[in-house]
């Protein structure tokens, strides 16, 4: 599977809140808070359900994979989300190992496995 995705029992701002928590703890900060939902609403779009798209970075190991390879910067900063579907709280994230296998570099691979699965460890905290 190209993300990692799991369903938690709290609404998207409580999950929102406890997801920036648990990335602080590993050093990933939020660099933006995109409210896609609302942004539809905005544009007079009619949609029932809530998605809030968080921009995260570690600085440290942003500039590990731009040393790398600046085709990274395509991928970066990497998404996690949390919405809504059907009535369930769900977060997640596209796999960085997932991604990075479009830039043929093993360094690379090791690295975006490495973070992935700090950012999987931070969403399990949830």
């Amino acid at each position: 599977m190209f993300h990692y995705t799991k369903e938690v029992s709290m609404n998207v701002n409580e999950a929102v809140a406890a997801v920036e928590t648990a990335l602080k703890e590993e050093s990933f900060g939020v660099l933006w808070n995109l409210d896609l939902a609302g942004k539809l609403h905005d544009k007079g779009l009619d949609f029932h359900e809530e998605v809030v798209v968080l921009e995260v970075c570690n600085p440290n190991e942003a500039k590990k994979v731009l040393e790398e390879s600046m085709l990274v910067s395509y991928f970066l900063p990497c998404k996690v989300t949390v919405y809504t579907e059907g009535g369930t709280t769900k977060i997640g994230m596209a796999k960085p190992s997932k991604l990075i296998e479009m830039v043929d570099n093993d360094a690379l691979k090791r690295l975006a496995l490495d973070i992935e699965n700090r950012l999987i460890g931070c969403l399990e905290n949830v």
